[in-house]
């Protein structure tokens, strides 16, 4: 697609929907410049049938040697649009579930400088997600809120979603290697964007489920995302609140921490002596127990409110494009 000469193209992972992918490809507009479609080591060798069966002269096949995940197949997109030139690069599934016309949606945003990545969100309206099966609903509400911890993104929702557009200004900053490439990647880009302070957007949608079936087990995860959603957190709060800056929240939140593990401890040992000589705690220790905790409470919750106003609020790109500019001014 070239709109003021922006370019933009679509990163399609091929892996498992031999069944999909054409029509996937067909209902993209004509608009869009380049399809990259990454045969992921596909056991159905989805790469030859796409270049045997496609008649669209945009497609690009490309392979990974090995099978990497859905984060490896994007970002094997992600390289290749960057050494095209292109401008913004929209992510779609292959399966179907997603809804190519609304790509104009996905860039809109990032055109008018208001996001560097915007996302789908299947949560909007609430008469449609009675359509989603109950499990996943589920899952996806416990998942959203453990992201909102770890990302710092905590208005957006539905962070598995893999419909997104991202500008490519923002892509070159990206550490490829470090990513999460299974199922972990959509909820990782949205730490690894939080540490750019790129702005992101949850753009409306609605889902499809026909008869694919999905390759996530949240049984098997559950474990695995749980501790990179710790790791996520910590490396967030270490890298926003200590490294780059300090400030007011630097203070309250381990001051909180503090007083909750030493108001909750001292509490407790006193509670389990009590019970084993059943002499009642005098109200000067209860107090002493309970007024750390009480504090201890209001700096944590001083300390969310102030993680939850700090969100990244001006899109890299914007900043990066101005930067360039004043420095080639300057050099003229």
């Amino acid at each position: 697609m070239v709109v003021n000469d922006v370019k933009v193209a679509v990163v399609i992972p091929s892996y498992k929907v031999k069944a999909h992918i054409l029509g996937v490809i067909k209902s993209i507009g004509s608009e869009i410049q380049t399809i990259y479609v990454v045969d992921d080591c596909c056991p159905e060798g989805s790469g030859d049938f796409v270049e045997l069966h496609n008649q669209d002269p945009r497609v690009v096949v490309l392979r990974n040697p090995e099978n990497q995940g859905v984060g490896g197949a994007v970002m094997t997109g992600y390289q290749a649009a960057l050494a095209d030139g292109v401008d913004i690069v929209v992510k779609i599934d292959g399966d179907g579930q997603m809804d190519p016309t609304l790509i104009e949606s996905f860039i809109s945003p990032i055109l008018l400088g208001d996001a560097d990545y915007t996302k789908g969100n299947r949560f909007y309206d609430l008469e449609k997600i009675s359509a989603m099966p109950k499990m996943r609903l589920f899952g996806n509400a416990v998942l959203s809120f453990m992201t909102k911890l770890s990302s710092g993104y905590w208005d957006l929702f539905d962070p598995t979603n893999g419909f997104t557009a991202i500008h490519t200004d923002v892509v070159r900053h990206l550490p490829f290697n470090r990513i999460s490439r299974r199922y972990f990647f959509e909820t990782d880009m949205l730490f690894r964007l939080n540490t750019l302070r790129a702005v992101v957007v949850d753009i409306p949608m609605d889902a499809k489920y026909e008869d694919e079936v999905s390759n996530l087990k949240i049984s098997k995860v559950v474990g695995e995302f749980l501790f990179k959603h710790i790791r996520n957190f910590g490396k967030r709060i270490f890298y926003n609140y200590y490294l780059r800056g300090m400030s007011l929240a630097s203070l309250e939140l381990p001051i909180a921490l503090v007083l909750l593990v030493w108001g909750g401890g001292f509490g407790i040992s006193h509670w389990i002596e009590s019970m084993n000589t059943d002499i009642p705690t005098p109200a000067g220790t209860v107090m002493l127990s309970a007024l750390p905790v009480i504090i201890g409470v209001q700096l944590l919750l001083a300390f969310i409110g102030h993680d939850i106003a700090s969100g990244p609020k001006h899109p890299f790109h914007r900043t990066r494009k101005k930067v360039k500019v004043k420095a080639r001014e300057e050099l003229q």
